[in-house]
């Protein structure tokens, strides 16, 4: 992913979850990007392949996080 979309979804996800400490940053995948929150990895974005300017956000919750 190119740095001004990396920008584009961090804003995005800042103002959707009301959180000013979600990072996304770059992989060596050019289609997808890590995204952390406080500096913890939470989840990774996608390009939608289906959806031209789409992105899909894939969050694994592990069961030892619920408790």
């Amino acid at each position: 992913m190119e740095d001004a979309e990396i920008q584009k979804l961090e804003a995005h996800l800042k103002r959707t979850f009301g959180n000013p400490h979600v990072a996304v940053k770059a992989r060596k995948q050019k289609d997808s990007a890590e995204v952390e929150m406080k500096g913890e990895f939470i989840g990774v974005i996608y390009v939608d392949e289906d959806e031209d300017g789409s992105y899909m956000f894939e969050m694994a919750i592990l069961a030892e996080d619920l408790e």
